[in-house]
């Protein structure tokens, strides 16, 4: 194992790793908490290697298991064994959604003596009656916050009774806060806790600043779009949006403006995101756009930036998100977006990280007033603007008017509509009154001469009549009888 990590460029342990270590090696349970990127891993990886030495796992009996939140972080456990345990013969099995039942009942057949997993998975293959638990002597759940945090409690206490009760238990994370402890506390038994940094606080070669932008997701795109040309050290970076619609328009829209892009959340099929996080890897992209499915232990070492197009709601993910640069010693920078409504948001992260953030360019107080119609982060179709979609409704017919986007209608008109809708739809069917072909007027008839059904339904929304009172001009003679006659 020593002749693994020196092959892999490693002779003096981190702080987390040399307080770690020794309880785990005592088979003591082990609260640990440290910043990310300070070697987490290696933390329960080293010296689970040193105690399976001994001893071979029995078909569908794991040895040791290892929770985590997501497949991401599951892979890259299991290439810290290949890394680590490249002298030993142990088997070690992967357990990740999007990926083969058969394949992975093959490695349980086979024999265990590292189980890594999702804990969806791992129950599925355990009512599937591939797995016995009975003999599992080390439990890891990685990433303790998130796991307790995004709705994994049912499934661990579900999978902690599965599991002897005399086993080794190791939490990890970056933050530990005081409602996740107490139930940190259900799982462990006289837990050794280890805190070589304050919880949730920010790796100090990481240089944070906010910026101040606009809240119109167009607004932001244009402010990160100078802000990533600006960074004349920029290799790579990470680009964190909080919900995965916004990741795959913020991909366009980069790739639209000539960026080497790439996009990662959780709804893409799982070689989709392994074979994006291997490019990214590999120095194929330059930039990858993710949601927090990104943000959780990602080793990837060499990322020089972090760019948080949204501000995160929990501001925990903060310093994940920002943890994902200025790993392993190296310096990196990290951007925060921020409009009016993040307010909140950054104070809960400034009282988390116990410092102030610095502003890039003045706060938001100092934000430019916006310039009307400037938009050239709308998609085109055909050559038009998104906002022509209209046209062939009775609207935009001619004149330039016809070319406005919906962003780029005038100040008063925004007041109009906001404040009255009645008189919005009056100023509607004005402009629509002036942009009308005159050669239908002359009928009088809401679509023109030829009476096509095509053409009806074609100017089917065509309304400039005279609108008729109750039947109009078609009353039937009975209606018209005079008398109060009862029936």
């Amino acid at each position: 194992m020593l002749s693994a990590v020196a092959d892999a460029g490693y002779s003096i342990p981190t702080p987390i790793q040399a307080g770690a270590i020794p309880f785990a090696l005592e088979r003591r349970d082990i609260c640990g908490i440290a910043q990310t990127g300070t070697g987490k891993t290696a933390s329960f990886v080293l010296p689970m290697l040193s105690l399976l030495e001994k001893g071979r796992a029995r078909a569908r009996m794991p040895r040791t298991l290892i929770l985590e939140p997501t497949r991401e972080l599951a892979a890259q456990v299991a290439e810290n064994f290949e890394k680590y345990g490249k002298n030993h013969r142990l088997n070690v099995a992967l357990l990740i959604g999007g990926v083969s039942f058969e394949d992975q009942d093959r490695k349980l057949e086979r024999g265990a003596d590292v189980l890594i997993c999702t804990p969806g998975r791992l129950l599925d293959h355990f009512e599937r009656g591939k797995l016995l638990m009975s003999g599992v002597e080390i439990l890891v759940i990685d990433e303790a916050d998130r796991m307790l945090d995004m709705g994994f409690i049912p499934d661990i206490e579900r999978i902690a009774k599965l599991i002897p009760f005399t086993r080794q238990t190791l939490f990890f994370s970056a933050t530990m806060p005081p409602e996740i402890q107490k139930l940190a506390d259900r799982f462990l038994q006289n837990p050794e806790r280890i805190e070589v940094a304050k919880p949730a606080s920010a790796a100090k070669t990481v240089t944070q600043r906010f910026v101040a932008s606009h809240s119109k997701d167009y607004e932001k795109r244009a402010v990160l779009r100078e802000l990533v040309r600006a960074q004349t050290e920029l290799k790579n970076a990470i680009i964190f949006c909080n919900r995965k619609k916004d990741v795959a328009d913020l991909f366009r829209s980069l790739e639209r403006h000539g960026f080497s892009v790439g996009a990662l959340h959780g709804d893409m099929d799982q070689r989709s995101r392994t074979t994006m996080l291997q490019n990214f890897r590999d120095g194929n992209l330059q930039l990858l756009v993710a949601s927090d499915v990104a943000a959780r232990g990602l080793d990837i070492p060499d990322v020089s930036h972090v760019f948080n197009f949204d501000v995160p709601i929990h501001s925990e993910d903060y310093v994940h998100r920002i943890g994902r640069t200025g790993r392993a010693g190296r310096s990196g920078a990290a951007f925060t977006l921020v409009t009016k409504r993040d307010t909140k948001f950054v104070d809960a992260i400034e009282k988390l990280i116990g410092e102030n953030v610095e502003w890039l360019n003045g706060d938001l107080n100092a934000l430019p007033p916006v310039e009307e119609g400037k938009d050239s982060d709308r998609p085109r179709r055909n050559g038009r603007e998104r906002g022509d979609r209209d046209r062939g409704r009775g609207r935009g017919k001619s004149g330039a008017a016809s070319h406005k986007s919906d962003n780029d209608i005038q100040d008063n008109d925004v007041q109009v509509i906001a404040a009255a809708p009645a008189k919005a739809e009056v100023v509607r069917n004005e402009r629509k009154a002036e942009q009308k072909p005159q050669n239908h007027a002359r009928n009088n008839r809401p679509y023109p001469a030829n009476d096509d059904s095509r053409d009806r339904r074609r100017h089917r929304d065509h309304d400039d009549g005279p609108t008729p009172v109750g039947f109009g001009d078609d009353i039937p003679a009975f209606m018209l009888i005079a008398g109060s006659a009862k029936v």
